[in-house]
């Protein structure tokens, strides 16, 4: 299993290619519209609704990004879909829904957020929701997620899907997890065990030797999140491919 080269060659718009100024909230369809009429890839995300429904969306809880308040899991998808997107005029969409506005027609990355909380085992009903949503689509799509636990998950589900690490730093001060966990996140220890083909490295530490070891055996490597040209000509000279925002990321030739 490989990564197609679709996700090496277009740059990735980060929960597709967002503007509120604009009217396009961050994961709306409009942000995804936008992100395929520039040709670029899109990077979603997905939360899972009480009624197990995948649900493109980033935060666990709606205040933020939504005209709502408390946990995205106490939703039903059709209550979500009725929650508008601040800066914009449509609903939380499903995972179903977007897949057929891209239509294969750009890669499409999709991250499934931790349910566990601890990046720990419990969850399943988010990658269940995933294997279906994906049936029968047939545009370049690769999934991944912080969970080693998921993406192991993944690998039983749909196991021709190419699929992949998110990874951090893992800095203390700045996650809601214990030391131990981001002590053995850090090191990227899962990669093989999960049978990973990339990882989407935090792009301030892409200097860290592991990252470099994994590259030189062969993993490709992308990065996030890249906010200016400078930053992303930086990220490049380690990362193969960036996930961009606040900006529009020239593409290759």
């Amino acid at each position: 299993m490989t990564l197609p080269a679709a996700f090496l060659d277009t740059p990735i718009a980060h929960r597709a290619l967002h503007d509120v100024t604009d009217g396009r909230p961050e994961n709306s369809r409009a942000a995804i519209r936008a992100a395929i009429a520039q040709g670029y890839g899109i990077e979603i995300d997905l939360q899972l609704s009480v009624d197990g429904a995948a649900m493109v969306f980033h935060d666990y809880t709606l205040e933020r990004l939504a005209e709502g308040a408390g946990p995205v899991s106490v939703q039903t998808a059709a209550q979500l879909a009725e929650i508008p997107l601040k800066g914009g005029d449509e609903g939380i969409p499903m995972l179903q829904e977007v897949l057929r506005v891209v239509g294969g027609a750009v890669p499409l990355l999709i991250e499934l957020k931790d349910q566990d909380g601890a990046m720990g085992p419990a969850g399943g009903p988010l990658e269940v929701a995933v294997t279906h949503a994906l049936d029968g689509y047939e545009g370049p799509v690769a999934l991944m997620s912080f969970n080693p636990h998921s993406v192991a998950r993944m690998a039983e589900l749909l196991p021709h899907v190419p699929r992949g690490l998110v990874t951090s730093a893992y800095d203390p001060a700045t996650w809601p997890l214990s030391d131990e966990v981001c002590d053995h996140l850090r090191g990227i220890p899962d990669y093989d065990r999960v049978g990973a083909c990339f990882i989407s490295h935090e792009a301030a530490d892409l200097a860290r030797p592991r990252v470099a070891e994994l590259k030189a055996a062969g993993a490709r490597v992308l990065c996030w999140t890249i906010k200016s040209a400078q930053a992303e000509a930086e990220a490049r000279k380690v990362a193969e491919n960036v996930t961009f925002e606040g900006y529009l990321a020239a593409h290759p030739g």
